[in-house]
């Protein structure tokens, strides 16, 4: 089970990290590179919170 929650936190830290990378290639794109950070921040906070959420019911 401990094993098992150990591989959720790191999934959901690479929904985080890849979010975060899109947001600021997106961000990057439109020269807006620290916004592009922000929200790929909070989109993938959002994201991981919901996938922690989805595997321990």
């Amino acid at each position: 089970m401990e094993n098992q929650n150990k591989d959720n936190n790191k999934i959901a830290g690479y929904i985080f990290v890849g979010f975060m990378f899109v947001g600021i290639g997106i961000g990057m794109a439109f020269h807006k590179a620290g916004i592009g950070t922000m929200v790929g921040m909070g989109v993938g906070f959002i994201a991981s919170a919901i996938y922690r959420a989805e595997k321990n019911k």
